[in-house]
C-alpha cells in the first residue's frame, strides 16, 4: 500500500500508515453520506477516531485528502493486458478502450465518492497539485503502454483530457459514471476513423 502515501505531507512510519489508512476510510464512508460541500476534516477524524489535529497532520485539507482516495483507487486498478501475437494484434483504438474501461472500475459501487474526488482535483491546494499531476501522468502512461508501437502522442493527449472531461461532466450530473468509459470509447472511435480519413 506505499504506493497511496506518497504524496501525504511527510514520509509515514508503520503506525502513521495505519492512521492514513483510517482516515482515508473514514473520508470514503463520510463523503458518501454527506456529498462533497458538508464534508469536513473534522468529521473525518471523529469517524476515523482521531483528532482534528491529528487529521491535519497528514492531508492539509478535505480536497488533499479526497485528491489522495483517488490516486489509491487509480493505483490499485491492475495494469492492462493487451495480449498480442503476430497473427492477432488488437487494434489500436481496442488496446486503448481497454484501458478507459479497465479504469472504469474506480467508480464501481460509489460514484458520489468519484464525484466528490473529481472536484476536489479541481482545488487550487498546493498539495493537491502534485495528485493531480500524479494521476494524469499515470492514465497517460497507461494508455502509452497500451499503444505500443502504434503510439500515437497526439491522440493520447485528445484521449486523456477527454476522459478528465468525461469524469468531471459526470460529476456535474450530466452523465452516470458507469457510462464514462462507453462515452469516451465513441470519442475514441470517432477520432481514429477520423485520423484514418485524412490518410
Amino acid at each position: 500500500m506505499s504506493v497511496a502515501y506518497e504524496t501525504t505531507r511527510r514520509r509515514l512510519t508503520e503506525r502513521q500508515v495505519e492512521a492514513a489508512e483510517q482516515l482515508l476510510n473514514a473520508a470514503e464512508i463520510e463523503v458518501e453520506q454527506t456529498g462533497y460541500d458538508a464534508l469536513s476534516m473534522r468529521g473525518v477524524a471523529k469517524r476515523a477516531g482521531l483528532a482534528s489535529a491529528t487529521a491535519y497532520t497528514y492531508f492539509s485539507s478535505k480536497d488533499h485528502l479526497l485528491g489522495e482516495l483517488l490516486w489509491r483507487r487509480i493505483a490499485a486498478v491492475p495494469e492492462t493486458k493487451n495480449e498480442q501475437s503476430a497473427k492477432d494484434v488488437s487494434p489500436l483504438a481496442a488496446r486503448l478502450a481497454r484501458v478507459v474501461y479497465d479504469l472504469g472500475e474506480i467508480t464501481n459501487g460509489s460514484p458520489e465518492v468519484i464525484a466528490a474526488c473529481t472536484q476536489a482535483l479541481l482545488s487550487s491546494n498546493p498539495d493537491v497539485k502534485p495528485l493531480r499531476d500524479r494521476i494524469g501522468l499515470d492514465i497517460r502512461r497507461r494508455m502509452t503502454d497500451a499503444s505500443g508501437d502504434q503510439r500515437d502522442n497526439q491522440l493520447i493527449d485528445v484521449l486523456v483530457t477527454t476522459y478528465f472531461g468525461a469524469l468531471l461532466s459526470a460529476g456535474m450530473g450530466h452523465m452516470k459514471h458507469s457510462d464514462v468509459p462507453a462515452f469516451v470509447e465513441s470519442a475514441l472511435l470517432l477520432m481514429t476513423e477520423s485520423r484514418e480519413d485524412l490518410k
